[in-house]
């Protein structure tokens, strides 16, 4: 069978096995349901291809953590969602960005905080600070136990086994320049550490609201610090990486302005300019998905530019 029909029909047992009912407003979303791993839990990875999306051209792939919360705000717990395929579908349809297609990843619920929490920063902590930690954890209700992170295995199961899936099945453009992760809050501290840890395979990281206190307060609070000399350490090369940061000045978003700007001294220190990198501050908005989501074009058009 020829190579080509032979993709285009196995795309096509995947439509038709895979197709949930998410409601979007432009292209299609097809949901892989209790994606197995050996390194993290199972969970759905939903794909969003565009309209227009075929088998005779390649695409640029954006990873996206939080993925219940990308697509359908009426499937959503707080009725909000980014709207992902209405923003991306439009900058496409407009030529403002390459063809892409987007790969949202569903968080794990409770276990959200240790896997999107940065571990190399976390376990530079000393004992009493990392006491300290889990203590204010749990009096936010964010943990029952002892905080340990594992995000180094979050990080291993998206590149060494979600990518080559996703590669395999989707006409993907494979390599770091075409290949994008983002999300906002702790999802922003995962992308910023997923493109420092895989530097080879992440061209650029979009980290929305990053939640820098990594806890809930920022008085006598270690963790922003061990962030940002885990940055200066560990940033990628500025010459063929891009990173985009932003946050608000409402709600949880209140807490970051101080600590957005240590780290973007860290980015000057390093290299890095309005090439290849963009913070922006939204005075008035506030840590929710209906503020990224009007927002959410910005880093788009910035990482992936024609």
């Amino acid at each position: 069978m020829n190579k080509k029909i032979f993709t285009l029909l196995f795309s096509l047992l995947l439509s038709a096995v895979y197709a949930q009912e998410v409601k979007v407003s432009a292209g299609k979303v097809m949901r892989f349901s209790n994606f197995k791993s050996q390194f993290i839990d199972a969970r759905n990875i939903d794909v969003w291809l565009p309209d227009d999306y075929s088998n005779n051209e390649k695409y640029a792939v954006l990873y996206m953590h939080d993925g219940n919360m990308l697509y359908d705000a009426e499937s959503t717990w707080n009725k909000q969602a980014w709207e992902v395929d209405e923003v991306a579908g439009k900058l496409i349809s407009e030529g403002k960005t390459q063809k892409f297609i987007v790969i949202g990843i569903w968080n794990n619920g409770a276990k959200r905080h240790p896997e999107y929490f940065p571990q190399k920063p976390y376990e530079s902590l000393s004992q009493i600070q990392k006491d300290t930690v889990t203590a204010r954890l749990m009096k936010s209700g964010k943990t029952t136990e002892v905080f340990k992170p594992y995000s180094d295995l979050y990080l291993k199961f998206l590149v060494t086994e979600l990518k080559p899936f996703i590669d395999k099945t989707f006409n993907t453009k494979r390599d770091k320049k075409h290949t994008f992760i983002a999300g906002s809050s702790m999802g922003g501290l995962i992308s910023m550490y997923a493109i420092c840890e895989y530097p080879k395979i992440f061209g650029g990281a979009a980290c929305l609201s990053t939640h820098w206190p990594g806890i809930f307060l920022v008085e006598n609070n270690p963790i922003p610090d061990s962030f940002v000399l885990y940055l200066k350490e560990n940033l990628p090369n500025p010459k063929n990486h891009s990173i985009y940061f932003d946050y608000g000045d409402q709600t949880l978003d209140a807490l970051y302005p101080p600590l957005q700007k240590k780290v973007d001294e860290t980015m000057r220190q390093r290299g890095f300019t309005e090439k290849n990198w963009i913070t922006k501050f939204f005075p008035g908005k506030d840590h929710s998905e209906k503020s990224w989501k009007e927002r959410l074009n910005i880093p788009l058009e910035f990482l992936l530019k024609k």
